[in-house]
């Protein structure tokens, strides 16, 4: 029997639940305070990007070696995540996961309902059995891996998150502040605007990025990521109960973790630990108060591997009855998810492959020409395979110019990057992107290897090209370029117009040894619309079959 709790008086302060709520709180600013770091600060050099928590995923790390056949980077974070898992159970989504500590959060919004409309919602869910869904997404996912299909990124909780704040969230709060002060100034209310300039000044510093970011479908994964939050207003912790796959992953190996709950014969069935349970562990007994039988097995009525550690079973309990310690106790019962749901869910994922794969885009010579990959991507099979769509290369990239794709490179490369010159060049003294790669599908390069690397070539419309097609002076194209010598170069030519006046015009020419593709010629001609100098991915250096001539 669990012995009586002591009468302190600062015990209520000092729970295990408090606990838990501060490491939340502390790992959440961590992440926030990553994710700001996570940009150019007018150095070629991160200090802390944020992908140390994508460092630190299981989920991610295992579905990339199975994809790609082969191991990354550093793995030391994820394999102390799988041991502290097996120790203590999920303690890493109930007091380390910022998106489930969001999750948690949202769920406070919730409106408070009468206690027996809670119970019989939670009843009404439970007879669907519903988070058996997550387990049956992991099982999809690592299948898929096993035959070189990455999708695991699109439903990683940690790569959601950044992806999310990254394309979406983030420059939504950055547009916001901006307007707002811009409204301030304009204004020029007396007080009201010298103490403005001061807190945008304070932003700027700290939480607003340099320049506004702007992204092509930041309004849909902006959506997405808001009708998962809004799932918790129907359910707290939806998403964690129901859909993440990384939960489920954790959730196996929690089953043989050694920090165990207990139940005394204390027990009366009240349903306060039910009520209180984030992670809908408690799935049966009888949470409306009715006595429960003695000698029924307490273990048999929890589920440990749905369990976050949250412990908010413990100390509520009007009996004292709960209790967590170290227990070689045998495993529970095997999770039961139906044998033809596992075999359904392993097809899928079997036939993955070939579904997102029977397309004329893994042709060579019909990969789409405007899918321009960072430089230091890898040749596009295994970047496919590496990439998990996270979108740090994106929020690192200084002039914008890396987008996420929608169906250029299929629906297996969905939100992966891809370089739009008429948005933005890749800057060549730049290397970022190649830094915040968590899974090495961007190559880390040096300065020397990316003046080196081509990643497309520039080719002139003479159609459009004002000296070719109009007789206008521009050199706008020579000016900007980076290299050295320069890859575009001119040919004076003596023309007459049509006046017959003789002039001498500086006609461009592109030198296809130099060109890198990095894309400024295309962002900066003065022609609107379709530019008169457009990149494509013709050329690039990670592949031996997309070339010019072969």
């Amino acid at each position: 029997m669990k012995p009586d709790k002591p009468a302190n008086p600062f015990s209520k302060h000092l729970t295990m639940a408090n606990l838990r709520r501060f490491s939340q709180a502390l790992f959440l600013l961590l992440f926030l305070w990553l994710f700001l770091q996570t940009e150019s600060k007018g150095a070629n050099e991160l200090g802390y990007p944020v992908k140390i928590f994508l460092d630190a995923d299981p989920l991610i790390w295992l579905t990339t070696i199975l994809a790609s056949r082969s191991f990354y980077g550093v793995f030391i974070l994820a394999l102390t995540v799988i041991i502290f898992t097996v120790i203590l159970g999920r303690v890493f989504c109930g007091w380390i996961c910022p998106l489930g500590t969001l999750h948690h959060l949202t769920g406070k919004l919730q409106k408070r309902l009468k206690k027996r409309t809670v119970l019989n919602k939670q009843v009404s869910l439970r007879s669907d059995n519903l988070y058996r869904f997550k387990y049956l997404l992991l099982i999809f996912l690592m299948v898929a891996a096993i035959f070189g299909v990455q999708l695991a990124g699109l439903f990683d909780p940690l790569a959601l998150l950044i992806r999310s704040l990254s394309l979406a969230v983030y420059p939504m709060f950055s547009y916001a502040l901006r307007s707002l002060f811009d409204g301030v100034f304009a204004w020029n209310i007396p007080y009201i605007t010298g103490g403005s300039e001061f807190v945008y000044g304070f932003l700027k510093k700290t939480a607003l990025p340099f320049s506004q970011p702007l992204f092509l479908q930041g309004i849909f994964i902006g959506l997405i990521f808001f009708l998962i939050l809004a799932l918790n207003l129907w359910e707290k912790r939806f998403w964690c109960k129901y859909l993440c796959p990384l939960g489920a992953l954790l959730g196996l190996l929690s089953r043989y973790a050694l920090l165990k709950r207990s139940v005394s014969e204390d027990c009366d069935g009240c349903g306060v630990c039910t009520q209180g349970c984030q992670g809908g562990a408690c799935l049966s007994g009888n949470p409306g108060g009715a006595s429960v039988d003695k000698t029924k097995d307490k273990a048999q009525e929890w589920k440990s591997a749905e369990c976050l550690m949250c412990l908010n079973c413990d100390d509520p309990c009007p009996k004292n009855a709960v209790s967590f310690g170290f227990s070689r106790k045998p495993a529970p019962a095997a999770l039961d998810l139906g044998k033809r749901r596992v075999l359904s869910s392993m097809l899928a994922g079997i036939a993955a492959a070939p579904l997102l794969r029977i397309t004329p885009l893994t042709k060579v010579g019909a990969v789409e020409p405007t899918l321009i990959r960072p430089p230091g991507a890898l040749a596009e099979e295994i970047f496919l395979k590496r990439c998990v769509k996270c979108g740090e290369c994106m929020k690192v990239c200084i002039t914008g110019g890396l987008q996420p794709t929608f169906l250029e490179a299929g629906l297996e490369g969905i939100w992966s990057p891809v370089l739009v010159p008429r948005i933005g060049y890749c800057e060549y003294r730049c290397t970022l992107c190649g830094q915040v790669c968590p899974t090495g599908a961007i190559r880390k390069l040096t300065l020397e290897e990316k003046a080196a690397t081509k990643i497309g070539l520039a080719m002139i419309d003479k159609g459009r090209c004002l000296p070719f097609a109009h007789n206008m002076s521009c050199i706008v194209c020579e000016e900007v370029c980076p290299t050295s010598p320069k890859a575009i170069w001119f040919e004076e030519v003596r023309l007459r117009d049509r006046q017959g006046r003789e002039m001498l015009l500086k006609q461009p020419h592109v030198d296809l040894s130099l060109c890198v593709g990095c894309g400024i010629c295309e962002t900066k001609c003065p022609v609107l619309g379709h530019p008169a100098i457009t990149v494509t991915n013709l050329g690039e250096s990670r592949s031996k079959d997309n070339q010019l001539l072969l």
